[in-house]
Parts: structure tokens; C-alpha cells; sequence
């Protein structure tokens, strides 16, 4: 099999203009310092040890090369980093168009308030967890498919570990969304300390809301607000087969409303811990 068998290139996934456009661009890039060495789509494929129709398909942006082709180009084309250096504009490319925009826009907020009534928030998930999440999809997720979800989630995940401007972020759980055990008892139990740890940060607010509570507002499901800046607030649903960004001004008041009961009705951030610690010691 060669360099099909070794799987870095793959087929990109592309659900949009805007990744074609990058993914072009970067086969451009590559067509560029190939022809300055004078070297065939072969040559540089035998150099790399990947097939010429690979090289090709890159080239002509058909494919999504991962980070070892694009290493492995740049060094034996003598490009100095530039082609390496495309690496996270492939990463982002190969990402589907919802998971960039919604990316984008959490990079842009002020605020972030969440509601999760099945499984823990995405942006708070440990990497075995969300696995176990997107392993238990049906129809299945290929093992290439779980891959490019994995990788997304945890470059979104990157807004809440400090290195990007630190927006407030308000998450509220269901009870029954920390006692399911996705994943299993190991898995699940690191996901709780994973709870713990970032509920710690300053600003972060985790809580609970109890399953005895009367009220839940949220039974329709889970639903994120986006407090962006000069007062513009955007809110994110993700429900079964749908996933939608809701800008209408009447449903977000809604959804606000809707928000602030469910806190009102949830434990107290020092009360969730507490609680999220009990869960622990349960087992």
C-alpha cells in the first residue's frame, strides 16, 4: 500500500467555498516550491514516500495533507517553513463549516452562558470523553470522521485555557448529564475532575441543577448565549439532526429568559462542586 497506507493525506470533508479556497491555496503553494526544484509529482512523492497520485490530489486541492506531508514537503523542497507553516490553516480547513463559524464566534465573546441537560458541555469535555460521545453516534462516525471532530472540539476548547483573551463563562448541568457514565466509570470519573479543576478558575462558573427540581425551563434542550461586544448577544442550538445559530432578536430574549430561570433553579456554583465532589466519593 505505500503511502496510502500510512494515511497522511485524506480526503478533506470540504463543505464549503472557503475551505475549497484554502485547500487550493495551499496546493498551490506546494505545485510552487515543487516546480522551483524542478522535481515531477513523482519525484517529490518518491522524496516524501507518498504516492505521486496523492502529491497530485494535494496539489490540485482535492485532499487534506496532514501535518507529516506537509513537514516532509517542506523539508525536502528546502521551503523554509512555509509550507509546515500552512499547517493550521489546513487544521481549520478540514474542520466542518458550522464547527469554524461557531469557533469563531466564541472567540469573539464576552460571555459565554450554556445549558446541558444529556452530556457535558463540549467546550469542558476531556478528549476520552468526547470520544466516547462521537463513538456513540449512530450511523457511526469512521474512525477518520471521529478524528476530524475530536481535533475540532479541541481547538474550540482552547478559549477556556487562558492563552486567547478570557471571556466569562456561565455553565449550567442537569443532574442527569453528570451521572450518565459516558463512556464508562474511569472515563467518567475523569471528566468530573476535569469539572472540578476548571470550576476553580476565576472565571468560571459551573452549576447544577438538581433533579428534583420542579422547574426546568430547559426541557426543550441544550442551548449556548453569546454575549458579544456593543450588547450583541447570539445563541447556538445543537439538537439531534439540527445545528443552528440563532441571531432573532425575539428568540434570543427567549432563550435569555429562559436562562436566567434555569440558574435561579440550579445549586450554587460552591453548592455544584460540592455536589460534583459527592458524585465522586459515590463511587
Amino acid at each position: 500500500m505505500g503511502a496510502t497506507g500510512q494515511g497522511h493525506v485524506e480526503e478533506p470533508h470540504v463543505d464549503d467555498e472557503e475551505s475549497t479556497a484554502v485547500l487550493r491555496t495551499v496546493g498551490k503553494v506546494i505545485k510552487m516550491f515543487r516546480e522551483r526544484k524542478g522535481w515531477t509529482q513523482a519525484e517529490l512523492g518518491a522524496a516524501v514516500g507518498y504516492s505521486e497520485e496523492q502529491v497530485s490530489s494535494v496539489e490540485r486541492g482535492r485532499r487534506a495533507p496532514k501535518p507529516q506531508f506537509l513537514e516532509a514537503a517542506d523539508e525536502a523542497l528546502s521551503a523554509g517553513g512555509l509550507i509546515a507553516g500552512l499547517r493550521k490553516d489546513v487544521e481549520e480547513a478540514r474542520y466542518p463549516k458550522k464547527v469554524r463559524d461557531l469557533k469563531k464566534l466564541e472567540g469573539e465573546a464576552v460571555e459565554i452562558c450554556a445549558y446541558d441537560n444529556s452530556v457535558v458541555n463540549g467546550l469542558l469535555q476531556t478528549e476520552e470523553y468526547l470520544r466516547a460521545v462521537f463513538g456513540t453516534r449512530r450511523p457511526a462516525f469512521s474512525e477518520e470522521e471521529i478524528e476530524r471532530l475530536v481535533a475540532a472540539r479541541l481547538a474550540r476548547q482552547k478559549i477556556i485555557d487562558g492563552s486567547q483573551t478570557i471571556p466569562a463563562f456561565s455553565f449550567v448541568h442537569d443532574e442527569a448529564s453528570l451521572r450518565r457514565r459516558v463512556g464508562g466509570r474511569m472515563v467518567w470519573r475523569q471528566q468530573l475532575e476535569r469539572l472540578l479543576e476548571v470550576g476553580q478558575m476565576r472565571n468560571v462558573e459551573i452549576q447544577v441543577l438538581p433533579l428534583d427540581s420542579e422547574d426546568n425551563p430547559g426541557l426543550d434542550g441544550p442551548f449556548h448565549l453569546l454575549r458579544l461586544r456593543e450588547d450583541n448577544t447570539v445563541a447556538h442550538s445543537d439538537i439531534q439532526l439540527v445545528s443552528r445559530l440563532i441571531s432573532d432578536r425575539k428568540e434570543i430574549q427567549i432563550l435569555e429568559l429562559r436562562y436566567g430561570m434555569i440558574r435561579a433553579q440550579a445549586l450554587t456554583p460552591r453548592e455544584s462542586l460540592a455536589f460534583i465532589e459527592k458524585l465522586l466519593g459515590e463511587t
